[in-house]
């Protein structure tokens, strides 16, 4: 019996240990991808200086921002990580390969991730921003040290108000909660500040995700090489290169009055006719699959993933209003390799795992795509550490809230681990089910309007009408028009 239980304590040791070190690697390669994609973007000035205090200072900030980061990547990857394990342990259930994988290594992992995502936005990122812009304390020997105090000084200061407005929001409106929360901090502040910060980044993800949806298709059309049916494209950059040397000649040559005073606009247009060339370039050097094929090709799938969601959303929706299992709720141990958790087995959770990241993708286009967070979009080798932070921290609430929001629209069946499934207003019904209504119509309103004015705009400009002489709009030349006049150019 002894040696029963010793046996037992030697295979938990063991797997705690093995559960350690893939965490542990796993992280590191992703703190080095995030690494690599950091230095891609910061701005190279503020590293290499005169001032070594300023240079650590930059580089400890820069290294908590790669921390946050990091913890951003892997809590997008796991409910793909958790669906794909799930389907693995289906496929090989008595694999000896295949036993390091277990629902004790993916839920220390959901575990893993909320401690760290909390731990960044609560402390790191604003011990990180105080740390760049302290000075250290009027009268204290300068240094870094000097600066890490007035840092930490800040951020209890700032800790302590945050506490205070949450305390008084939670008596306003749980005044139980409240009473309670002032002895038992743990138990009760930290849930209801978490629950507070998770609503927060669903809210966002569903401003930002359905406009996203609707920008995917824009942003992946200036990736791509456009079809033009009527259009010489050897003929168009011949035209476009005699424009742009006349316009260079002009800025290098003339140095009258009128031409200084019309610079800049001259600038202007010489970029945009440069611009216009480098693409017709583009499309002459590709080959004619990729030219005609490519665009409606990822046209085609962008719509087809975008229409799956809505679907799934509806679908979603009417599981509400008829069974109560299709509430987001959390769960203890996630039972992997019992049964799928898509009707239709692995190509489903293929499936979910892809949607899961579009609505990633998209959720982060439309993010910085917005009027309010367009000054947050990085440049490369010009972005300064105070901006860098403040993009860790909003893809950080975007992507710790990835899984409740994927949940919460049944795009999976994979419930919550963790402290993700204690949020206090996962249960609400009305909250949930109008978080559906809204998404749901909030795409289809988008798609219906990006697809109707992105499929006239294009065949405005295939059929070679955008050159006409009077302004060209969807009241001016209705749908039949169009078609009626490329098959005319076409016989």
């Amino acid at each position: 019996m002894e040696a029963e239980d010793v046996s037992v304590r030697e295979q938990l040791f063991h797997n705690r240990v093995r559960e350690t070190i893939i965490c542990v690697l796993l992280f590191t390669c992703l703190y080095m991808v995030s690494y690599l994609i950091l230095t891609h973007f910061k701005k190279a000035a503020e590293f290499i200086t005169d001032d070594i205090e300023d240079a650590t200072v930059n580089k400890i900030s820069l290294w908590l921002c790669t921390f946050t980061l990091s913890v951003a990547v892997c809590a997008v990857l796991l409910l793909p990580i958790s669906i794909l394990s799930n389907e693995v342990l289906l496929t090989f259930p008595q694999s000896y390969y295949m036993q390091w994988l277990n629902g004790s290594l993916i839920h220390g992992l959901w575990n893993l991730v909320f401690l760290f995502s909390n731990l960044s936005l609560v402390f790191l990122m604003p011990f990180a921003y105080f740390f760049t812009e302290s000075e250290g304390f009027a009268g204290s020997k300068k240094g870094v040290m000097a600066r890490v105090y007035e840092a930490v000084v800040l951020l209890l200061l700032l800790a302590l108000l945050v506490l205070g407005i949450v305390w008084v929001a939670s008596a306003l409106l749980h005044d139980n909660i409240a009473r309670k929360s002032l002895y038992d901090l743990w138990e009760y502040y930290l849930p209801y500040l978490y629950s507070g910060i998770s609503l927060f980044g669903v809210l966002l993800l569903l401003l930002c995700t359905p406009f996203g949806l609707s920008r995917m298709f824009s942003v992946t059309g200036s990736l791509l090489v456009k079809p033009r049916l009527l259009e010489d494209v050897e003929d168009t950059l011949n035209c476009t290169t005699f424009e742009e040397d006349s316009l260079s000649r002009k800025l290098n040559c003339d140095t009258s009055c009128w031409v200084k005073l019309n610079m800049e606009a001259m600038k202007r247009e010489y970029q945009a006719v440069q611009s216009k060339r480098i693409a017709l370039e583009m499309r002459r050097k590709a080959s004619p699959w990729q030219r005609n094929l490519g665009y409606p090709l990822a046209m085609l799938m962008l719509l087809a993933l975008t229409v799956m969601c809505v679907l799934m959303v509806c679908f979603n929706v009417l599981e509400l209003l008829l069974d109560e299992t299709a509430m987001p709720r959390g769960m203890e141990d996630p039972h992997l390799g019992m049964a799928s958790f898509s009707m239709f087995g692995s190509l489903g959770a293929a499936v979910q795992v892809v949607l899961i990241l579009y609505l990633m993708v998209s959720s982060v286009v439309g993010f910085y795509s917005s009027p309010l967070f367009t000054g947050l979009l990085p440049r490369a080798q010009d972005t300064n550490l105070t901006q860098m932070i403040a993009n860790c921290v909003s893809l950080l609430i975007l992507s710790s809230a990835l899984p409740v929001f994927s949940r919460t629209l049944g795009i999976t069946r994979f419930d919550l681990l963790g402290d993700f499934g204690r949020y206090n207003w996962l249960g609400n019904f009305y909250i949930v089910f109008l978080y559906n209504m809204l998404f749901a119509g909030l795409t289809s309103a988008s798609l219906i309007k990006t697809v109707t004015w992105a499929v006239q705009r294009e065949l405005i400009r295939a059929f070679g009408l955008h050159r006409l002489p009077l302004t060209v709009s969807r009241s001016t030349v209705p749908f039949r028009l169009l078609l009626a006049s490329g098959l005319s150019k076409i016989q």
